[in-house]
């Protein structure tokens, strides 16, 4: 199998995340582990389920090399199963349940998972799946009673954590082996921002995504609280953590937006916070100013891919002239950026950025073809991810992202960023939200169309927005219309789907 091989770090130490949870158990007692849907489980409990889950599958014979898959809503179930089957040293598999039955049905088949744990809303759909074993994650305890507890496995470096899969809803979606010495040193890069063990973090992303489990597991693994939520809600989210006393939160964009637009959002007491984290998609520049003037503590905007390789961060108390971009690259990550013919670009050229760091994949599963296709070499012989973002690294070492490379504009032999063209739409005071995609052209090939959602009471025309944001752009830039809708398609974790968009407006 062709694998990638991230860079050696001298002198390091292996996260046990069995052990990690265990040491927290015996040491920190009373001390919340899990709040959720209100009920608080101490960590003393909640090691205890842990190993009991463990031991349970100790007695099915999975253990070391094996996997299991999780189907399921957020819920103290969830999470209890995700690191019993660590603690057990088996490979997680969190199925996204977004995606299609057809879709699940191939990823169980490509895991290998004989279990299946799944939550009661998602039973039926798990009895489909072809896994020999289903069980159902609301009896998860009572499942796991008869079993003898067993000290957590001794893992070793190479041993799989859990593969990540997309969603995707046709062909065989790609799924994304993270080892042990990946998620190691990803809770190293995590702690570096000062995430400590008295974190209270707020979670409310799914569990099978990899956003989720970035703020997600160092909080377990440290000794922190994680505040979960089932789904996300703003009054509840803004209750949450001021009854909580939140510390940290992860969340997206389209989340801090829908906080930013809550009329109750200045009502709550949120001086308890020290740190936000925001990743998966960017978090543009005007949506930063307002986060920084409402509310308390920094925000540390996050820039990375799932498979690893990609990796830097904007603290943006630190840097406000620096707002645009995405931030620089993390301790020992070499990001670059190269051209359509695989060249590296001096410093300020756009292209392709592609990363070599601490933390990359081993590998997409049983897909060496798929695994080749994102692999860059550089010219001293050193394996680089491919992230499939346009973008420039300016004269400081900062990211500024351009687009998807699928997703870029080629009109008229002139190639047109939605990102240029949506900051410029942003800047407009009656719009809230904003998308630019490609739809055919005869004259041109392909011409920018604005999709624009409107601030509440805004009255402006499409026409009165188009013709507004032409005159600010260049004129090879100029959107061909724009259409007002009341929403945009995202997917679970708030990415606009402009796939989706494409095939609407085509």
């Amino acid at each position: 199998m062709l694998r990638f091989d991230p860079p050696a770090i001298e002198n390091e130490t292996l996260m046990n995340p069995g052990a990690e949870i265990a040491r927290n158990a015996d040491r920190l007692g009373d001390k919340p582990a899990v709040i959720v849907a209100g009920q608080t489980v101490s960590w003393r409990d909640f090691g205890a389920m842990v190993a009991q889950v463990a031991g349970k599958l100790h007695s099915l014979g999975i253990g070391r090399g094996g996997f299991v898959a999780l189907l399921g809503e957020n819920s103290l179930e969830n999470v209890v199963a995700f690191c019993g089957i660590l603690s057990a040293g088996a490979c997680v598999v969190p199925l996204p349940f977004s995606a299609t039955s057809e879709a699940l049905e191939r990823m169980v088949a490509d895991s290998g998972a004989k279990l299946l744990l799944a939550t009661p809303a998602y039973r039926t759909t798990a009895d489909t799946l072809g896994a020999e074993r289903v069980e159902d994650l609301s009896q998860l305890l009572g499942w796991a009673s008869d079993a003898a507890t067993i000290e957590p496995a001794h893992v070793q470096p190479d041993d799989l954590f859990n593969i990540i899969y997309s969603s995707g809803t046709t062909g065989l979606p790609k799924g994304i082996l993270h080892d042990h010495r990946f998620r190691s040193r990803q809770l190293g890069r995590i702690t570096r921002f000062g995430l400590t063990g008295e974190a209270r973090m707020v979670i409310s992303t799914p569990i099978y995504s990899n956003t989720t489990l970035f703020g997600l597991l160092p909080t377990v693994m440290l000794g922190g609280t994680l505040i979960l939520m089932p789904k996300f809600d703003t009054v509840e989210f803004l209750r949450l953590s001021q009854d909580y006393a939140a510390t940290h939160a992860t969340l997206v964009p389209v989340q801090y937006m829908r906080l930013m637009a809550e009329p109750r959002f200045d009502e709550f007491d949120l001086s308890s916070y020290e740190m936000k984290f925001s990743t998966s998609a960017p978090l543009h520049d005007g949506l930063i100013a307002q986060l920084m003037d409402r509310w308390p503590g920094n925000i540390v905007e996050l820039y990375g891919m799932t498979e690893g390789g990609i990796s830097a961060a904007l603290n943006c108390a630190a840097f406000p002239d620096k707002w645009h971009t995405v931030g620089r690259p993390g301790e020992g990550v070499d990001m670059r950026v190269i051209d359509e013919d695989g060249r590296e670009l001096p410093r300020g050229g756009c292209g392709e950025i592609v990363g070599r760091a601490p933390s990359m994949m081993p590998a997409y599963h049983n897909l060496d073809d798929k695994t080749r296709d994102i692999l860059w070499q550089s010219p001293e012989g050193l394996q680089f991810i491919r992230s499939g973002d346009m973008g420039r690294i300016d004269e400081d070492g900062f990211i500024q992202l351009m687009d998807r490379k699928k997703d870029m504009i080629l009109s008229g032999g002139f190639n047109i960023y939605a990102a240029d063209l949506e900051a410029v739409l942003r800047q407009h005071p009656s719009v809230s939200d904003t998308a630019v995609i490609a739809i055919p052209s005869d004259a041109w090939g392909e011409t920018p169309l604005g999709i624009v959602v409107l601030a509440n009471g805004a009255t402006d025309t499409a026409e009165d927005i188009c013709t507004w944001a032409n005159a600010q752009l260049g004129k090879t830039q100029r959107l061909s219309s724009v259409v007002l809708r009341n929403d945009l398609p995202r997917s679970e974790i708030g990415k606009v789907l402009k796939k989706d968009l494409r095939e609407e407006y085509a």
